[in-house]
Order: structure tokens, then sequence, then C-alpha cells
């Protein structure tokens, strides 16, 4: 049996497949996809927002036919999920986005690509399979990304998912402590930790240098390519300091697909983005990797879903860990999640067939928890499957 399946045999929910992940991976590249900013703070408030929430079993109530699955900006999932865009999943495993692609494939639901993934789009697109989605981060110079945008839609990704929550380059401290930064040092810490894992630098970094060369970002317009190790001369390019409202209108206009904004926290913010024509938005703290201050998604999704009123489809992410995780999020009025971490951890632990774990846990763990909750379809799902604390009396009450 290979190395990567006796991991697996052993991993029966996200968390298992979290430390296979940290075994397998070098410190900084776990790290990397693992920890958020600062000091953890939005992190952390993400899990404990998921974990605090409570829900109320019903009994009594036919459930001999719990389905997950559902329709989902304007296709077929089979649980209310899709993959979110990660630009670390080809340092996880040999092309890893190609393996986290597949097994969105086979599982049935969509996939994401992110602008700063190591394949070509081309290649996902050419040897995947199932609905594709792709991740924009805008340049200064508009018209790079307008060529990205034509690229995707010419590739045969149906929806693009823009990115807006990056204004500034976060302060993420672990990684450069751990040189996993931009561009990568090799030094006496990073080496010796690679050293340390020679399954990874076999199957991973030596294998690209024997292919492709060091990993690269393969969809950034050829002036910008650069190795991973090499100076990287356009992070000002990348920077979102200069986008506007409009900018929304002209992608618009020019993308035929559904159009999602990712990165939204603001009830006035989402009804905007719905004002633009935007046919999703994703309630989003980046997973906890940006502003350490913000509150939990979950925390402002309430407020966002009910302004938004059901004229846009409403995603929400960061911190999906278990499939009650997913049924508390369409208790409050999100139409699906995205993950990104939990199938992260997988692809590193196995790749497709870590991935399609992370999958097929999650969706089995939605579909447990929709029958005692009671509910045989995710519609079903509402604030009655909810449970709120009463609030305390006063000492003043009287009786």
């Amino acid at each position: 049996m290979r190395p990567a399946m006796r991991r697996l045999n052993h991993c029966y929910n996200v968390a298992d497949l979290r430390s296979a992940a940290r075994r397998r991976l070098p410190r900084g590249v776990f790290d990397y996809l693992d920890k958020g900013t600062e000091d953890q703070l939005s992190l952390q408030n993400n899990r404990h927002a998921l974990e605090s929430l409570k829900l109320l079993q019903r009994v009594l109530a036919d459930v001999s036919d719990v389905q997950p699955a559902c329709e989902l900006l304007g296709g077929a999932a089979s649980m209310p999920l899709a993959i979110a865009p990660t630009g670390i999943a080809g340092l996880c495993w040999y092309k890893g986005e190609l393996e986290l692609a597949r097994a969105a494939a086979r599982a049935g639901v969509p996939f994401t690509l992110a602008t700063g993934s190591n394949t070509p789009m081309e290649e996902i697109a050419e040897s995947a399979g199932g609905r594709l989605w792709f991740q924009l981060y805008m340049w200064r110079k508009r018209s790079l990304s307008y060529d990205l945008v034509r690229r995707a839609a010419a590739a045969g990704f149906e929806a693009l998912i823009w990115t807006v929550d990056i204004p500034y380059r976060p302060n993420r401290e672990h990684d450069r402590r751990n040189g996993f930064y931009s561009p990568y040092k090799l030094n006496l810490r990073s080496a010796a930790d690679s050293l340390c894992h020679p399954r990874w630098l076999a199957s991973v970094l030596a294998r690209y240098l024997a292919t492709t060369g060091m990993p690269r970002h393969a969809n950034f317009p050829p002036e910008y390519q650069r190795r991973f190790t090499s100076n990287v001369t356009h992070a000002n390019e990348l920077r979102a300091d200069q986008l506007s409202w409009e900018d929304v209108a002209r992608l618009r206009d020019i993308w035929p697909g559904k159009l999602i904004i990712k990165g939204i926290m603001r009830e006035e913010d989402a009804c905007r983005a719905v004002a633009c024509g935007v046919d999703g938005i994703v309630v989003s703290n980046h997973g906890g990797r940006n502003l350490d201050s913000a509150p939990a998604t979950l925390e402002v999704l309430p407020g966002i879903a009910a302004a938004v009123g059901g004229k846009a489809t409403v995603l929400v992410d960061s911190g999906i860990r278990r499939g009650s995780d997913i049924a508390k999020c369409l208790a409050l009025g999100a139409k699906g999640v995205l993950a990104g971490r939990a199938t992260l951890y997988g692809v590193a632990a196995g790749g497709q067939a870590g991935a399609g774990l992370a999958l097929d846990i999650l969706r089995e763990e939605l579909r447990r928890t929709m029958a005692y909750v009671g509910c045989q379809r995710v519609g079903d799902l509402g604030s009655d499957a909810l449970w709120r604390p009463a609030q305390p009396r006063s000492a003043f009450t009287h009786s």
C-alpha cells in the first residue's frame, strides 16, 4: 500500500487530515496554509463562532431520504459547497491544483482556480472536468486583468470570483520567520525544514525541478511570471488600492458567466455589489489572513443575507471544518459555502484521494446533521434549526 493511502486510512475527519498534512509538509508550507495573520485573532474568531452556535434536534421526523444535493449558482452540486481559491495547492502536492480540481469533479462540486496557482488554467480545463470557476486579483494595469478574464472565459470557466479584500499586503509574520515569503528565501531554518521532510522534497519540489522547473505563477502575464525563488518586481502591480465600484461594472461587461465578489463584510457593500449586477457575493474575512481584528463571517452573515434579500446568491467562507458548519451557515441565510483549508489538508495528505476524502467527509457529516435537525433537503435548513440561549433575567426584574 502506498504511503499516502496508509495516511488516509487513519483519517476520519478534517482534523485528522490536518494532522497528516502537518507531518508531511515542511513547516513553512504548512504554516502558510494553516495560519492567519498577526495574533491569529480573526482565525480563532471564525472557529469560535462556528463552535459556539448550536443546533436543535428534531425528533419523529421523516428523514428517510436526506439529500444534500442542490443547485448552486445555476448548476448542480452534490452539496452546497465549492472549493475556495487557494494559491498554495501546487506546493502541497505536485500539480496540487489539478488534483483538487479532479477531486471536485468526481465529488460533484465546483472548483475555483486561484490567480496565483502553479498550473495553467488551460491544463485544468482540459484535464479536470467538472464545474470550474476562476478567481481574479486585479492588477493596476487593468488591461492585463481583462486579458486574464477573457482567457478564463475562452477556456470554459463558468464563473468569475473577484477577490477584493486585499488593499494592502497582509502582515503574516510567521511566513517571514519561516523564510516562506515572496521571494522564498533559503535560510538555515527553511533548508533544515525541507531536509526533515524528504518525502515532500522528493515528490513535490524535486519533481518540479525535474520537469517544469521551480514553481511559478502560471496564470500571470508572461512579463510577471517569476520562479518561486526569484525577486518579485510586480508586487505593487497586484495591489488593489486603486480600485472602485466602477471596476465591477467593467468586469460585468466583459465577463459572460456568473460574476461573484469575494470579501464582503458590510451590508452596504453587499447591497452595492448587487446594484452593480453581480450574481453572487462571498461573505469572507479571507480565512483570518488579512485584517486580524475582523469579526467572524458567521457574525455578519445574517445581516448581509437579509440585506441582499435573495437578489444574489450569498456564499460564505472562513473556518469550515465540519458538515455541521455548513448546516449552520445555511441556517443563517447562506446558500452555500467555500471550503479552502479543509480540502488543502486533504490534498497535502494524499493528493486527489485526500481531497476527495475531505469532500466525502464533509458531505456525509452534512447529511447526518440534516437528519438530526429533521431536514431532508438543504433548502429546508432555516433559523428554526438554531438554538439561542434565553436572555438572562435582570437582577432588577420583579416577578
